[in-house]
C-alpha cells in the first residue's frame, strides 16, 4: 500500500507539469524562428558573410537548413537555400513578401523609390509593372528593336575580325560590355553613343558606380540609431550623392533633348519616347500619374538589369566552353552546320540551335548573374517548414545556393549542357531549382529582352571564330573564381582575354555598324 502510494506520489507532479510543458512547448511553437549560425552583439552575423555572401550563406545553409535565420545588425533576415523553400515564398506566399525593404541607396538614387525594382509593394508598382510588361518589354517591343542588337552584334564581329587577322589577344570583358552597353544606350534613348556628348566607357563607368551603391554597405540599414553617423564619416553619404547627381543631369538632359526635338532619330519607339508619351497621353487604363522621376528611375532599371548581366552570361559561357574544347566544338558545330555560308547568325537563327540554347541555361544555373535575389520585405505573418515567418523580416533568396544543390541536380558543380536536353526546364518562374530571373510577382519583366541579346551574341562568337588562350596556356590554367566586385552581379575575378581565330575569309558587309 505504501509503494502504491510512493507511486502515486511520484507520477503527481508529472501530472501536474504536464499542462505547462505543453503550454511552453505551445508557446515556443509560436515563436519559433528557423534555425540561426551563432551571432555576435550587435553585428549579428555580418561578419560571416565574407566577400562572397552567396557562397557563405550556402555553405551556411549546408548546417543550419534551407531556411536559416541570421541577424544583419539589427535587421532579422531569413536566407532561403532550396527549392522547395522557394517555391513556398514565390509562390504560396508570394503576396506576404512582395515588397521591398527600405535602403538608402536604393531610395536615393531611385527617387525615393519612382522606380519598380526597388519600389515597395502596392498601387503604384502594380501600375508601374503593368505599363512595362504591356508597354516596354512585351515580345512585340523586343522584336523591335531586332535590327539594333543585329547591327551592335555586327560591328563587334567585324572589330573581332581585325583582331584575328593580326592574331591580337581579344579583351571580352571591355567588348561584351561595350556591346551591351550600345544597344541599351540605343533602345532607351534611339540614338548611338556617336551621338552622345556622353563616352560609352564614361556611361558604363557611371552605371557600375550606381550598381555598387545598389549593392553595397550602408552602416544606416544595419545601425540605424548611429549607422547614419559612420555613413557621413567613411564618406559614403557624399559618394552617393555625388553620383545621384551625375545620374539626374544625364537622365535630364536626355528627356529634355527628346522633349525639344519631339522624336528619336528613328522611326520606331525608344523607351524615353514610350515613357513620355504615357505621359503625355494619361488614360483611364493606368490609375498612376508618371512624374519625371518614373520615367528616370525606370531609365535606371533598364541599365542595372540589361548590361552587365547580358555582358556577364556571354563571358561565363565562353569561360566554360574554353574549359571543355569537346563542348566548344559540339556548339560551334551547330552553329556551323545551320548557318552555312550565310556569314552571319541572326535573331530568327538562335531558336532552330537547341545546343546554344542548353549552354545559356547551364550557364545561368552555376552563373546567375545576381546569385542573390533581389531581397524582398515581409508584409504579413506566414510559415515554412513549421517556422514563423514575421512582418519586417528581410528574405532573400539564394539563386547561385539553389543552382548547385545536389537534391535536384546530379554532379552540381559540373558543366554539363546536356542536362537541360528535354527542355522539360525553363528560367520563366516556374521551375524552383532553377531561378536565374526570380519568379512570382517580382520575376524580372525584361527576360525576353536580356536572353535575346545573350543568344545572338554568343551563337555568332561561335560562328565566326576559333577561340584560344593567350601565350599558349592550357584551358586548365583559366582562373574560374568570381569576384563580387558590385554587389548586384558576380563577375569572374580575372577577366577573360582571348585569341580569335577567323573560321571565315570574310565578313558580310550589308549590315550597319
Amino acid at each position: 500500500m505504501a509503494l502504491h502510494t510512493l507511486g502515486i506520489w511520484l507520477w503527481l507532479p508529472l501530472i501536474l507539469l504536464c499542462p505547462l510543458l505543453l503550454l511552453r512547448k505551445k508557446t515556443r511553437g509560436k515563436n519559433q524562428l528557423p534555425p540561426s549560425p551563432p551571432k555576435l552583439p550587435i553585428l549579428g552575423n555580418l561578419l560571416q558573410l565574407g566577400a562572397l555572401p552567396h557562397q557563405s550563406l550556402w555553405q551556411l545553409s549546408k548546417k543550419y537548413g534551407p531556411v536559416m535565420s541570421v541577424k544583419l545588425g539589427y535587421l532579422p533576415a531569413v536566407i532561403i537555400s532550396s527549392a522547395d523553400a522557394a517555391r513556398e515564398v514565390l509562390k504560396t506566399h508570394d503576396l506576404a513578401c512582395c515588397s521591398r525593404p527600405p535602403f538608402v541607396g536604393a531610395g536615393r538614387l531611385t527617387y525615393n523609390y519612382s522606380d519598380m525594382a526597388f519600389a515597395p509593394y502596392g498601387d503604384y508598382w502594380r501600375q508601374l509593372r503593368k505599363i512595362c510588361v504591356l508597354e516596354l518589354f512585351s515580345l512585340k517591343r523586343v522584336r523591335s528593336f531586332q535590327s539594333i542588337r543585329e547591327e551592335e552584334v555586327a560591328a563587334l564581329m567585324n572589330s573581332i575580325f581585325q583582331s584575328a587577322t593580326s592574331s591580337t589577344p581579344v579583351d571580352l570583358n571591355q567588348k561584351l560590355f561595350s556591346l551591351t552597353a550600345s544597344i541599351i544606350f540605343r533602345i532607351a534613348f534611339g540614338r548611338s553613343f556617336k551621338g552622345s556628348t556622353l563616352h560609352h566607357d564614361k556611361f558604363h563607368e557611371m552605371v557600375h558606380e550606381m550598381e555598387a551603391i545598389m549593392g553595397g554597405f550602408s552602416a544606416e540599414e544595419y545601425f540605424p540609431y548611429v549607422g547614419w553617423i559612420i555613413d557621413r564619416l567613411t564618406g559614403r553619404k557624399a559618394w552617393i550623392d555625388r553620383v545621384f547627381h551625375k545620374m539626374d543631369s544625364f537622365f535630364e538632359q536626355v528627356i529634355e533633348d527628346r522633349i525639344e526635338s519631339g522624336s528619336a532619330e528613328k522611326d520606331q519607339e525608344d523607351i524615353v519616347d514610350s515613357m513620355l508619351r504615357l505621359q503625355r497621353d494619361q488614360t483611364e487604363q493606368w490609375t498612376i500619374s508618371l512624374t519625371r522621376e518614373s520615367i528616370k528611375g525606370v531609365l535606371l532599371n533598364v541599365f542595372l538589369a540589361g548590361i552587365d548581366t547580358g555582358a556577364l552570361t556571354v563571358i561565363w559561357a565562353i569561360a566554360e566552353l574554353i574549359r571543355k574544347p569537346e563542348l566548344m566544338r559540339k556548339a560551334q558545330g551547330e552553329v556551323r552546320n545551320y548557318i552555312g555560308n550565310k556569314g552571319r547568325v541572326s535573331e530568327g537563327d538562335t531558336e532552330n540551335l537547341p545546343y546554344l540554347n542548353m549552354i545559356i541555361k547551364e550557364t545561368l544555373r552555376l552563373h546567375p548573374p545576381a546569385p542573390l535575389m533581389l531581397p524582398r520585405e515581409v508584409m504579413s505573418h506566414f510559415k515554412i517548414n513549421d517556422y514563423n515567418i514575421y512582418p519586417k523580416t528581410f528574405l532573400q533568396v539564394n539563386a547561385w545556393g539553389i543552382g548547385r544543390d545536389p537534391n535536384y541536380w546530379k554532379d552540381p558543380e559540373e558543366f554539363i549542357p546536356e542536362r537541360f536536353e528535354d527542355g522539360s526546364i525553363d528560367f520563366k518562374g516556374q521551375n524552383f531549382e532553377f531561378l536565374p530571373f526570380g519568379a512570382g510577382r517580382r520575376i524580372c519583366p525584361g527576360i525576353n529582352m536580356g536572353t535575346t541579346t545573350v543568344e545572338l551574341a554568343l551563337a555568332n562568337l561561335l560562328y565566326c571564330f576559333d577561340w584560344k588562350l593567350p601565350n599558349g596556356l592550357e584551358e586548365e590554367a583559366l582562373n574560374m573564381e568570381e569576384s563580387v566586385g558590385r554587389s548586384l552581379t558576380v563577375s569572374k575575378k580575372t577577366g577573360l582575354t582571348l585569341v580569335p581565330v577567323n573560321y571565315l575569309e570574310s565578313l558580310p558587309v550589308d549590315n550597319k555598324s
